[in-house]
């Protein structure tokens, strides 16, 4: 890595960078096997493929009779149906119908050989002679209320693509088509270092010192896009430390908090050049966030993995896969270990958001296999100041159409993020009011499968307000 700092990379081009950054990482990750009941808002490494037809078999989808040929029909000899249960759901094949006969049937059992129909049972009359007859005013016709084999998929039929973030439905249907485990991306692992001898994590600020924003909200912020949080360490503002903590992590994604700048406590990019590192992105043309980089890390030695017995010996700085092993021992084995990653976020809060959104969040995608978001253009509902030459991050909430611009958006506030709905993205010069901005939503906002933006749902909203129930009239109520 390059001692020189480098001009700052553009927003849209920093994405981008942190998008293909772990983009072969992401190809030679294996797959992991897992249970259904341990799958919820994981990732679909493969295609779900149905393992069986949809339903099974023709069922009944009403309590009723089942029916054969046109009626009236005969209903079972020696019983009175109104007390016979009849077909019911969960029992085996049953002795064909025969044509001109009806027998009850519950919803989801299986409709018998030579069924015709199904007639609900507030549409039939039996008046105890024996015979079932059909309300005037209901018809029956040919295959009602039957749910026919393979009505919704047959075997082998592609249900979900591979990357479909699995959600409580995904996991109703994979149980339905005959899974009883999926294969789901490995979640990055990913851990979190605070720096900063001035934060405090508890009570009130006191003596110049402040409370730790970042330890309780980076974490949590990093799980809701995805990643496996191994922890969230504080570290002292000593150069060795910070060095020790990086070297030594297991994580495939290092995040840090503070130090990204050019102060005398500023020890992020020191450690990165003791480390040898690849620096993607250092800078951004962004406001708040302007001091965030990317780097690539050499893979930690599989030995330090399991036990952190070296840190006297924390390795040769030109040589961060040494951490454990002196010399060239591993050098053989190291083309084959993947890179790991470092996200260096600035120390101020609303900055640091910046940097999740900016760096964190693309890199985190690619190795979630998540799709890409697709950011909802939205009118400013006023004018927003710009920076001359950096794009702006400013925090929204949506009220009717239109992007309301929250007032506590200075790089260490909280408060307007707190309530946004998402970052307005606002070029350099700034943007007039009306002006289509894209709006990114926040991780706990919207999925990464396909949901409309908050622009689109503000829209849905206002549409539902001025139709009023927003049903479909060819669809009803369900």
């Amino acid at each position: 890595m390059n001692a020189a700092h480098r001009s700052p990379t553009s927003w849209p081009d920093a994405r981008a960078i942190a998008a293909r950054a772990a983009v072969k990482e992401a190809a030679h990750a294996a797959p992991v096997l897992r249970p259904l009941s341990e799958v919820l808002g994981q990732v679909l490494a493969a295609p779900l493929a149905a393992l069986t037809d949809l339903p099974p078999f023709d069922t009944s989808a009403m309590d009723g009779w089942a029916l054969s040929g046109p009626g009236p029909w005969r209903l079972p000899a020696g019983t009175e149906d109104q007390g016979h249960q009849g077909i019911l759901a969960g029992h085996g094949e049953t002795a064909p119908l025969p044509d001109g006969h009806a027998v009850r049937i519950a919803t989801g059992a299986r409709v018998p050989p030579g069924a015709t129909a199904v007639l609900r049972s507030e549409y039939g009359t039996d008046a105890g002679d024996g015979w079932l007859h059909a309300s005037p005013a209901h018809p029956v016709v040919l295959g009602q209320d039957i749910r026919t084999r393979g009505q919704e998929c047959r075997s082998g039929d592609q249900l979900l693509p591979a990357g479909t973030l699995v959600t409580p439905a995904v996991l109703g249907l994979a149980a339905a088509a005959g899974y009883d485990e999926l294969p789901t991306v490995r979640r990055p692992r990913v851990e979190v270092l605070v720096l900063g001898d001035e934060l405090l994590t508890e009570g009130l600020p006191h003596d110049g010192r402040i409370r730790d924003a970042l330890g309780p909200m980076v974490g949590p912020w990093l799980r809701a896009l995805g990643a496996e949080v191994l922890g969230t360490r504080r570290l002292a503002d000593e150069a060795d430390a910070v060095y020790a903590a990086v070297a030594e992590s297991s994580a495939d994604v290092v995040v840090t908090t503070g130090g990204t700048a050019a102060g005398p406590v500023d020890h992020v990019h020191p450690t990165l050049r003791r480390l040898g590192a690849e620096l993607l992105v250092d800078g951004v043309a962004v406001r708040p966030g302007h001091p965030m980089l990317l780097a690539r890390l050499a893979r930690a030695n599989r030995a330090n993995h399991a036990s952190h017995t070296n840190r006297e010996n924390p390795g040769n700085p030109g040589n961060p896969g040494s951490a454990e092993t002196p010399g060239n021992a591993e050098t053989p084995e190291r083309p084959s270990r993947p890179a790991r990653h470092l996200v260096g976020l600035p120390g101020n809060p609303l900055a640091a958001v910046s940097g999740l959104l900016t760096l964190a969040e693309p890199l985190l995608r690619t190795l979630t296999g998540r799709p890409a978001p697709d950011p909802g253009p939205a009118p400013l509902a006023e004018a927003v100041q710009g920076h001359p030459r950096d794009t702006r991050l400013v925090p929204v909430t949506f009220r009717q159409d239109a992007a309301v611009p929250l007032r506590f958006n200075g790089p260490a506030m909280l408060r307007g993020i707190a309530v946004a709905d998402g970052l307005a993205v606002i070029p350099p010069g700034g943007a007039k009011r009306g002006t289509e901005v894209d709006v990114l939503d926040l991780p706990w906002s919207a999925s990464a499968t396909e949901q409309p933006s908050h622009a689109d749902q503000a829209r849905q909203r206002t549409d539902r307000a001025t139709d009023g129930e927003g049903i479909s009239p060819q669809e009803g109520p369900a």
